[in-house]
Parts: structure tokens; sequence; C-alpha cells
């Protein structure tokens, strides 16, 4: 069994994302410690890349920020060894296909493996293409993180049907941020998903307050916030690890 599925086992699983090198390398690994001080049973790491298209205002700027100082895939991998040498907390990569592709898909997920990564999300990777990096993947151990979107429909049986580690339901359409309202179809595409797979299920997109938080963890095995740790990324720069690890914590009870 996968470090990932370890986290889902006897509870709701909290999942937390963080720009990697927002706002520099050294804070971003302070941010996650603190993540997982705080409660985080899985971390999502993005690399940052320069059109990151199914992100937000908020994460957009941090990826921003994060290349202006300096970030790049190999420092992501550094980051990310330094953090697997401290926790067993599993890994998540979040990238996009481009900076996969550039580097080079053996030696990508070569370095994966290095540096102590689980798993890897690539919002921009159409399923049907999905073949074109899954050996690669499979060869080094890594899952390749199945999304399911409210459009999905009657794709879901498909989707799931060789989802590994854990799948990801996206809960509205548009981009990463923080919601006052998720989507109506929320409950029914979850029923879809579990009627075909015991895969792990997480619910991400918009989710930032501990009531949005428990209402859907009552039927999701985990929750995903991204956009509302950045927030505090942003807000307090060096700083900001003591705030989101409060923050982590209030949104873990809230599920638990």
């Amino acid at each position: 069994m996968s470090r990932i599925k370890d986290a889902f086992i006897n509870q709701k699983a909290f999942i937390g994302f963080v720009t990697g090198g927002d706002p520099d390398l050294k804070t971003s690994e302070e941010i996650i410690l603190k993540m997982i001080a705080g409660g985080c049973d899985l971390i999502e790491i993005g690399i940052p890349f320069s059109d990151p298209v199914a992100e937000g205002p908020v994460i957009q700027e941090a990826n921003l920020r994060a290349l202006a100082a300096g970030a790049t895939v190999d420092s992501i991998f550094t980051l990310a060894a330094s953090v697997r040498a401290k926790t067993a907390v599993p890994l998540v990569l979040l990238t996009y296909l481009n900076p996969v592709y550039h580097y080079g898909y053996q030696d990508f997920f070569a370095g994966c493996r290095r540096s102590g990564i689980d798993g890897i999300i690539i919002p921009d990777l159409p399923y049907e293409e999905k073949g074109e990096l899954q050996p690669y993947a499979a060869l080094q151990g890594i899952d390749l993180i199945t999304l399911i979107a409210p459009t999905s429909g009657q794709r879901i049986a498909r989707l799931a049907e060789d989802a590994a580690g854990f799948i990801y339901i996206v809960s509205s359409m548009g981009v990463t941020g923080t919601r006052t309202q998720l989507s109506d179809s929320l409950t029914d595409t979850m029923a879809a998903v579990k009627a075909v797979t015991d895969v792990p299920v997480a619910v991400g997109f918009g989710i930032h307050t501990p009531e949005q938080a428990a209402g859907i963890a009552k039927s999701a095995d985990g929750i995903i916030v991204g956009s509302a740790i950045v927030r505090l990324a942003a807000q307090y720069g060096q700083e900001a690890p003591d705030y989101i690890y409060h923050y982590i914590k209030q949104m873990k009870a809230a599920i638990s």
C-alpha cells in the first residue's frame, strides 16, 4: 500500500496545497512542515509555471513570485527531498504537462522518486493522452492522480477505472480560488465515482471554511485546500508558517 493510501486509513484526510518556492524555498519548507504539524495528512507542492491554466489569481500570483525568486523544477525536487527527510507524510506534485515534457518524462519521474514524491497531478493532461506518461510514472512508483470534474458525466467510470492514489474531484467549474457556493452536482459526482471504485475520493477547488470542509467530508474521503493557504503565504510572507499552522489546525479539526 502506498503512502498516499495510508493517508486515508481510518480518517478523513486533509490535503493542503502550497506553491513551491513562494515566497522563497526556505520559507516554503517551513510552511510545509508547519502544515504537517497542524494536521495535513498529505501535501501537494505546486511546481511554479508561467501559464498555470487551472489556477485563479491567488495561485497564479504565487507562481510568478516563486519564478521571480528563482524556483525551478530542480529546486522543487530539492525542496521535496529535504521535506521527505523529515517526514513520512505523502507528497504529491502539482504541475502542468509542459514542464514535465520539457524536462523529459524519464528524467522527471526518476527525479520524483529520488525526491520522495508519491504522486503527481497534471490538470492539463487529457485522459486520452495519459498513456504517454503512465509507463514512466509506474516504473518509478509514482501515482498519476486522476481528476474528475462536474462535466465528466458518463466518462466517470472510464476515468476512475485505473485511478491510483486518490481521485481528485473538482468541486466547481472554473479555476482555483475560494468560493461561497460549490457545485450542486458535487454529491452526485462523488456517488458516481464511489459506485465504480474503492480508490479514495478527495474534493478540491473553492473550499476554505471549516463549515464547507465539514459538510463535504460527510461524503468525501478527503478535503483539498489550496488558495486559502497560498493567500496566507502571500499576506504574511516569511512570517506565514505560524499563521498557516493555525489555519490548518482549525480546518483539520472540522473534518475529524
